[in-house]
């Protein structure tokens, strides 16, 4: 068994054997500008976009001609925000999004509000849901794009989409939902579910880093204000030049996905109900943090009362899981969904991360078990 046990997929995941292998001719003989429209290395380029586009759309619901794409969630989440607020500020002022949305959300919030957007932020409960009376509360009709999380990149909870999109269709909103934690590991419908705009990433579902799509839901016309000027490639939304490979590669995570998604939900929900149980039994006083059940089953967030966290991940060496999010281990101090949801600073700084995930075994989930258990109960006995 490999050490460290990697459990940290929430972070990223490794690529699946089958996507490199999709990737590799365009690393090679296919090596094209896929903007090139004069000869067949181009056209080699711009079929591999053509395909891929039809995979990642299939495994949302949506239509091949509204995916655009991008570097990653982090960039479709920048111009889903801020290219609706600059299309549509000047009509309708307000932002809505939640406290514990991800990092590059509450960033580009904070960038439109200092452009003169009307920001609300709301509260969770202490499960980490969304407050829905406030959330109706905040939506009205100066509101021009409500932005929330699909599933929570540090406690794995699953936000109720359908409840949240009606919310913003009844006052003419545009719904926004960063869905990388949630695109390939639960159902997601863009029609059932109301959803504008839906950011993506190819690294949470055994891609390559450096891709991603924004879906922009063509029948509303959701206007967007392009921030970045060049070629006007991709419908004119995002300039400049794709990389036939990591695009290749990210649909062919997206089609591998379609086809596994559900059975591979079942094993995951048996190896962590398998870990938890291992852990609460031995471990009383053990924090749950996020919903119990509204919650991807291959994330578990939990608080060790009682510990130093630092000395306790320091301790934990042979196994590979975090405190918290990756996109936020360069800021000090506790996690700002730990707190959104009620911890005390002790807990939040006491939590772990564990993300299980397609190459995550049996040995390795016992091992774990028994790695945590001997390691925390060692910490709790020292004076």
């Amino acid at each position: 068994m490999k050490q460290p046990v990697y459990l940290d997929y929430q972070a990223t995941t490794p690529m699946d054997e089958r996507v490199l292998a999709a990737m590799m001719p365009y690393l090679t003989d296919r090596f094209g500008n896929p903007h090139s429209a004069t000869h067949r290395y181009g056209w080699e380029g711009e079929a591999a976009l053509d395909v891929a586009r039809g995979q990642v759309a299939g495994l949302i619901g949506a239509r091949d001609k509204e995916i655009i794409f991008t570097s990653g969630a982090t960039e479709a989440n920048n111009m889903a925000l801020k290219g609706v607020m600059e299309a549509w500020g000047h009509k309708r002022p307000g932002l809505v999004t939640v406290a514990t949305e991800h990092k590059c959300v509450l960033e580009s919030a904070a960038w439109c509000a200092r452009h003169g957007a009307e920001l609300t932020v709301v509260g969770v409960d202490g499960d980490g849901l969304v407050r829905m009376d406030e959330l109706e509360a905040a939506v009205n009709e100066r509101t021009a794009i409500v932005s929330v999380m699909a599933v929570n990149n540090e406690i794995g909870v699953v936000q109720p989409l359908k409840e949240i999109g009606a919310i913003a269709k009844r006052h003419g909103a545009i719904f926004h939902t960063d869905a990388a934690q949630a695109f390939g590991k639960i159902p997601l419908d863009v029609d059932a579910l109301g959803i504008d705009l839906m950011s993506l990433s190819g690294h949470k579902i055994y891609g390559p880093k450096g891709v991603g799509a924004l879906y922009r839901r063509d029948e509303r016309r959701v206007a967007l204000r392009p921030f970045m000027s060049g070629g006007g490639q991709e419908s004119g939304y995002r300039s400049g030049t794709q990389a036939p490979a990591l695009v290749a590669g990210f649909g062919k995570a997206a089609a591998i996905a379609a086809e596994e998604m559900a059975q591979e939900e079942g094993r995951l929900a048996t190896l962590m109900a398998r870990l938890k149980a291992r852990l609460w039994e031995a471990l009383p006083g053990l924090i749950l943090n996020g919903h119990a059940e509204n919650r991807w089953v291959g994330n578990l967030n939990l608080s060790v009362p009682g510990v130093d966290g630092a000395l306790l991940l320091a301790e934990l060496s042979p196994l590979a899981l975090s405190s918290g999010a990756a996109c936020a281990s360069a800021v000090s101090g506790p996690s700002y969904v730990l707190a959104a949801i009620g911890r005390t600073g002790a807990e939040a700084k006491a939590a772990l991360r564990i993300g299980i995930g397609r190459f995550t075994t049996d040995e390795e989930v016992d091992f774990a078990a028994d790695t945590l258990v001997n390691t925390i109960t060692k910490l709790k006995g020292r004076p």
